[in-house]
Protein backbone atom coordinates (compact mmCIF):
# COMPACT_ATOMS: atom_id res chain seq x y z
CA UNK A 1 0.00 0.00 0.00
CA UNK A 2 1.52 3.37 -0.84
CA UNK A 3 2.15 5.60 2.01
CA UNK A 4 0.13 8.83 2.84
CA UNK A 5 2.51 11.55 3.28
CA UNK A 6 1.40 14.94 4.73
CA UNK A 7 2.45 18.60 4.91
CA UNK A 8 1.16 21.37 7.26
CA UNK A 9 1.23 25.08 5.95
CA UNK A 10 0.11 28.07 8.83
CA UNK A 11 -0.75 31.67 7.70
CA UNK A 12 -2.55 34.64 8.90
CA UNK A 13 -5.71 36.29 7.09
CA UNK A 14 -7.64 39.60 8.98
CA UNK A 15 -6.82 38.02 12.42
CA UNK A 16 -7.56 34.56 11.58
CA UNK A 17 -5.04 31.89 12.04
CA UNK A 18 -5.22 29.09 9.03
CA UNK A 19 -4.19 25.47 9.72
CA UNK A 20 -3.88 23.77 6.32
CA UNK A 21 -2.62 20.27 6.16
CA UNK A 22 -2.46 18.55 3.14
CA UNK A 23 -2.62 14.50 2.67
CA UNK A 24 -1.08 13.07 -0.83
CA UNK A 25 -1.90 9.87 -2.11
CA UNK A 26 0.33 9.51 -5.15
CA UNK A 27 -1.08 12.36 -8.10
CA UNK A 28 -4.61 12.68 -5.33
CA UNK A 29 -3.84 15.61 -3.06
CA UNK A 30 -6.63 16.58 -0.18
CA UNK A 31 -6.70 19.32 1.99
CA UNK A 32 -8.29 20.15 5.37
CA UNK A 33 -8.48 23.24 7.47
CA UNK A 34 -8.53 24.09 11.19
CA UNK A 35 -8.90 27.59 12.07
CA UNK A 36 -8.73 29.97 15.47
CA UNK A 37 -10.14 33.01 15.81
CA UNK A 38 -10.41 35.13 18.65
CA UNK A 39 -9.71 32.98 21.00
CA UNK A 40 -12.37 29.79 19.45
CA UNK A 41 -11.01 27.14 17.23
CA UNK A 42 -13.13 25.82 14.37
CA UNK A 43 -12.89 22.42 13.44
CA UNK A 44 -10.15 20.05 14.55
CA UNK A 45 -8.95 18.19 11.29
CA UNK A 46 -8.59 14.24 10.57
CA UNK A 47 -6.68 11.66 12.78
CA UNK A 48 -4.35 10.69 10.13
CA UNK A 49 -2.89 14.20 9.98
CA UNK A 50 -2.66 14.86 13.82
CA UNK A 51 1.25 14.47 13.31
CA UNK A 52 1.00 18.13 11.36
CA UNK A 53 -1.56 19.70 13.19
CA UNK A 54 -0.09 18.70 16.76
CA UNK A 55 2.23 21.78 16.40
CA UNK A 56 -0.50 24.29 15.84
CA UNK A 57 -2.54 22.90 18.20
CA UNK A 58 -0.42 23.24 20.72
CA UNK A 59 0.27 27.18 19.98
CA UNK A 60 -2.51 28.23 18.84
CA UNK A 61 -4.69 30.73 21.45
CA UNK A 62 -7.96 29.06 21.85
CA UNK A 63 -10.74 28.44 24.64
CA UNK A 64 -13.56 26.64 22.96
CA UNK A 65 -14.00 24.26 20.08
CA UNK A 66 -16.99 24.58 17.66
CA UNK A 67 -17.11 22.66 14.91
CA UNK A 68 -19.28 22.43 11.86
CA UNK A 69 -20.35 18.89 11.50
CA UNK A 70 -19.29 15.00 12.88
CA UNK A 71 -17.06 13.98 9.69
CA UNK A 72 -14.49 12.40 10.92
CA UNK A 73 -11.79 15.19 9.09
CA UNK A 74 -13.54 17.90 11.26
CA UNK A 75 -13.25 15.96 14.72
CA UNK A 76 -10.57 13.41 14.08
CA UNK A 77 -8.65 15.35 16.77
CA UNK A 78 -10.88 16.12 19.17
CA UNK A 79 -9.85 13.76 21.85
CA UNK A 80 -6.51 14.21 21.80
CA UNK A 81 -7.39 18.18 22.07
CA UNK A 82 -9.94 17.23 24.84
CA UNK A 83 -7.46 15.51 27.16
CA UNK A 84 -4.85 18.30 26.64
CA UNK A 85 -7.20 20.98 27.05
CA UNK A 86 -10.28 21.52 29.57
CA UNK A 87 -12.20 23.39 27.63
CA UNK A 88 -15.54 23.11 25.85
CA UNK A 89 -16.76 21.48 22.88
CA UNK A 90 -19.71 22.29 20.30
CA UNK A 91 -21.51 20.67 17.72
CA UNK A 92 -24.99 20.60 16.67
CA UNK A 93 -27.44 18.74 19.05
CA UNK A 94 -28.05 15.63 16.71
CA UNK A 95 -24.50 14.87 16.88
CA UNK A 96 -23.85 15.25 20.79
CA UNK A 97 -24.33 11.38 21.35
CA UNK A 98 -22.97 10.25 17.92
CA UNK A 99 -19.00 11.97 19.24
CA UNK A 100 -19.67 10.20 22.04
CA UNK A 101 -19.58 6.77 21.07
CA UNK A 102 -17.28 4.78 18.90
CA UNK A 103 -18.17 5.49 14.91
CA UNK A 104 -16.85 2.60 12.68
CA UNK A 105 -16.09 4.77 9.36
CA UNK A 106 -15.97 2.65 5.64
CA UNK A 107 -12.32 1.07 5.15
CA UNK A 108 -11.65 3.78 2.64
CA UNK A 109 -12.21 6.78 4.84
CA UNK A 110 -10.61 5.21 7.95
CA UNK A 111 -7.14 5.17 5.75
CA UNK A 112 -7.32 8.69 4.35
CA UNK A 113 -8.74 10.51 7.33
CA UNK A 114 -8.12 7.84 10.37
CA UNK A 115 -10.55 6.74 13.03
CA UNK A 116 -11.87 8.74 15.61
CA UNK A 117 -12.02 9.01 18.91
CA UNK A 118 -14.98 9.31 21.54
CA UNK A 119 -15.28 12.81 22.89
CA UNK A 120 -17.66 14.69 25.16
CA UNK A 121 -19.44 17.74 23.02
CA UNK A 122 -22.07 20.00 24.22
CA UNK A 123 -25.02 20.87 22.16
CA UNK A 124 -24.59 24.18 20.51
CA UNK A 125 -26.78 27.20 20.94
CA UNK A 126 -28.28 29.79 18.39
CA UNK A 127 -25.34 31.46 18.79
CA UNK A 128 -21.90 31.76 20.76
CA UNK A 129 -19.58 34.29 22.39
CA UNK A 130 -15.92 34.75 21.61
CA UNK A 131 -13.72 37.04 23.39
CA UNK A 132 -14.59 39.99 21.25
CA UNK A 133 -17.73 39.17 19.08
CA UNK A 134 -21.09 37.10 19.50
CA UNK A 135 -21.67 34.59 16.22
CA UNK A 136 -24.48 33.41 14.44
CA UNK A 137 -24.87 29.43 13.85
CA UNK A 138 -26.61 28.94 10.75
CA UNK A 139 -27.97 25.32 10.13
CA UNK A 140 -26.77 24.76 6.62
CA UNK A 141 -28.13 21.00 6.45
CA UNK A 142 -27.44 19.31 3.07
CA UNK A 143 -23.77 17.95 3.25
CA UNK A 144 -24.82 16.50 6.54
CA UNK A 145 -27.79 16.88 8.24
CA UNK A 146 -26.08 18.41 11.51
CA UNK A 147 -24.09 20.80 9.52
CA UNK A 148 -23.50 24.42 10.62
CA UNK A 149 -22.08 27.80 9.71
CA UNK A 150 -20.29 30.33 11.85
CA UNK A 151 -20.65 34.31 11.22
CA UNK A 152 -18.88 36.55 13.07
CA UNK A 153 -21.44 39.61 13.66
CA UNK A 154 -17.91 42.19 14.31
CA UNK A 155 -15.69 41.43 11.21
CA UNK A 156 -18.44 39.53 8.59
CA UNK A 157 -15.72 36.09 9.25
CA UNK A 158 -17.79 33.45 7.93
CA UNK A 159 -17.26 29.80 8.37
CA UNK A 160 -18.54 27.56 6.22
CA UNK A 161 -17.60 24.14 7.10
CA UNK A 162 -18.31 21.94 3.75
CA UNK A 163 -20.82 23.79 2.45
CA UNK A 164 -19.07 25.22 -0.78
CA UNK A 165 -16.03 23.34 -1.20
CA UNK A 166 -15.67 24.49 -4.84
CA UNK A 167 -18.11 26.11 -7.37
CA UNK A 168 -18.96 22.60 -9.36
CA UNK A 169 -19.84 19.83 -7.89
CA UNK A 170 -18.65 16.39 -9.41
CA UNK A 171 -19.03 14.08 -6.92
CA UNK A 172 -21.11 13.84 -3.04
CA UNK A 173 -21.53 11.40 -1.20
CA UNK A 174 -24.79 9.03 -0.88
CA UNK A 175 -25.83 10.62 2.30
CA UNK A 176 -25.68 13.95 1.59
CA UNK A 177 -29.12 16.15 0.22
CA UNK A 178 -28.35 18.08 -2.84
CA UNK A 179 -31.51 19.54 -2.38
CA UNK A 180 -30.96 20.80 0.53
CA UNK A 181 -27.33 21.92 0.00
CA UNK A 182 -28.76 24.30 -2.54
CA UNK A 183 -31.21 25.94 -0.14
CA UNK A 184 -28.47 26.08 2.05
CA UNK A 185 -26.54 28.20 -0.45
CA UNK A 186 -29.04 30.64 -0.71
CA UNK A 187 -29.92 30.75 3.39
CA UNK A 188 -26.12 32.22 3.51
CA UNK A 189 -26.69 34.46 0.53
CA UNK A 190 -29.33 36.53 2.98
CA UNK A 191 -26.32 37.11 5.59
CA UNK A 192 -23.80 39.87 5.49
CA UNK A 193 -20.39 38.47 5.60
CA UNK A 194 -16.89 39.46 4.58
CA UNK A 195 -14.22 37.15 4.42
CA UNK A 196 -15.16 33.37 3.17
CA UNK A 197 -13.50 30.30 4.97
CA UNK A 198 -13.55 26.83 3.79
CA UNK A 199 -12.32 23.86 5.83
CA UNK A 200 -11.00 22.20 2.59
CA UNK A 201 -10.21 24.99 0.57
CA UNK A 202 -9.41 27.76 3.10
CA UNK A 203 -9.70 31.43 2.84
CA UNK A 204 -12.29 32.23 -0.53
CA UNK A 205 -11.68 35.39 -2.31
CA UNK A 206 -15.32 36.96 -3.04
CA UNK A 207 -17.34 34.31 -0.95
CA UNK A 208 -20.62 36.12 -2.42
CA UNK A 209 -19.85 35.47 -5.82
CA UNK A 210 -18.53 32.23 -5.39
CA UNK A 211 -21.59 30.81 -3.48
CA UNK A 212 -23.87 32.90 -6.61
CA UNK A 213 -22.15 30.68 -9.08
CA UNK A 214 -22.50 27.43 -7.32
CA UNK A 215 -25.95 27.98 -6.94
CA UNK A 216 -26.63 28.76 -10.57
CA UNK A 217 -24.22 25.55 -11.74
CA UNK A 218 -26.47 23.52 -9.21
CA UNK A 219 -29.66 25.23 -10.79
CA UNK A 220 -29.10 24.96 -14.02
CA UNK A 221 -28.07 20.96 -13.33
CA UNK A 222 -31.08 20.61 -11.51
CA UNK A 223 -33.72 22.02 -14.40
CA UNK A 224 -31.56 19.75 -16.87
CA UNK A 225 -31.89 16.88 -14.93
CA UNK A 226 -35.18 17.48 -14.16
CA UNK A 227 -35.86 17.87 -17.78
CA UNK A 228 -34.01 14.53 -19.26
CA UNK A 229 -35.77 12.50 -16.51
CA UNK A 230 -39.02 13.65 -17.52
CA UNK A 231 -38.02 12.50 -21.43
CA UNK A 232 -37.84 9.03 -20.03
CA UNK A 233 -33.83 8.74 -18.94
CA UNK A 234 -33.32 6.76 -15.93
CA UNK A 235 -31.08 8.39 -13.17
CA UNK A 236 -28.17 5.97 -14.47
CA UNK A 237 -28.49 7.28 -18.49
CA UNK A 238 -28.33 10.63 -16.99
CA UNK A 239 -25.45 10.46 -14.79
CA UNK A 240 -23.61 8.92 -17.73
CA UNK A 241 -24.25 11.75 -19.91
CA UNK A 242 -23.84 14.61 -17.85
CA UNK A 243 -20.61 12.89 -16.13
CA UNK A 244 -19.11 11.12 -18.45
CA UNK A 245 -15.85 10.52 -16.29
CA UNK A 246 -15.57 8.23 -13.31
CA UNK A 247 -13.33 9.97 -10.93
CA UNK A 248 -11.08 7.25 -8.79
CA UNK A 249 -12.79 7.76 -5.51
CA UNK A 250 -16.13 6.44 -7.33
CA UNK A 251 -14.32 3.02 -7.15
CA UNK A 252 -12.57 3.38 -4.10
CA UNK A 253 -15.30 3.98 -2.35
CA UNK A 254 -17.47 1.19 -3.96
CA UNK A 255 -19.70 4.23 -4.79
CA UNK A 256 -20.27 5.92 -1.47
CA UNK A 257 -18.86 8.90 -3.38
CA UNK A 258 -20.60 9.31 -7.00
CA UNK A 259 -21.76 11.62 -9.35
CA UNK A 260 -25.18 9.38 -9.50
CA UNK A 261 -26.03 10.97 -5.64
CA UNK A 262 -26.50 14.12 -7.39
CA UNK A 263 -28.55 13.24 -10.21
CA UNK A 264 -30.64 10.83 -8.10
CA UNK A 265 -31.23 14.17 -5.38
CA UNK A 266 -32.43 15.99 -8.12
CA UNK A 267 -34.82 13.41 -9.43
CA UNK A 268 -36.15 12.10 -5.70
CA UNK A 269 -36.32 16.30 -5.06
CA UNK A 270 -38.76 17.11 -8.18
CA UNK A 271 -41.07 14.37 -6.68
CA UNK A 272 -41.75 15.72 -3.49
CA UNK A 273 -42.13 19.41 -5.25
Amino acid sequence: MVKLEQSIDVSNHNDVQLANSTIRLGPVKMSVFSFAVDGVLIDTGAQSLFPSFRPFFEQADFEKVMLTHFHEDHIGCAAWLKEQRDIPFYIHKASVERCSKEYIYPKYRQYFWGQSEPFHAQAIGETFQSRNATWDVIATPGHTQDHLAFLNRETGALFTGDLFIQEKMKVILAEENIVDTLQSLKKILTYDFKDMYCCHAGFIEDGHQQIKNKIEHLEALQSQIINMHKNGMSVEEITAQLFPRVYPIVETSEGEWSAIHIVRGFVEGSRLS
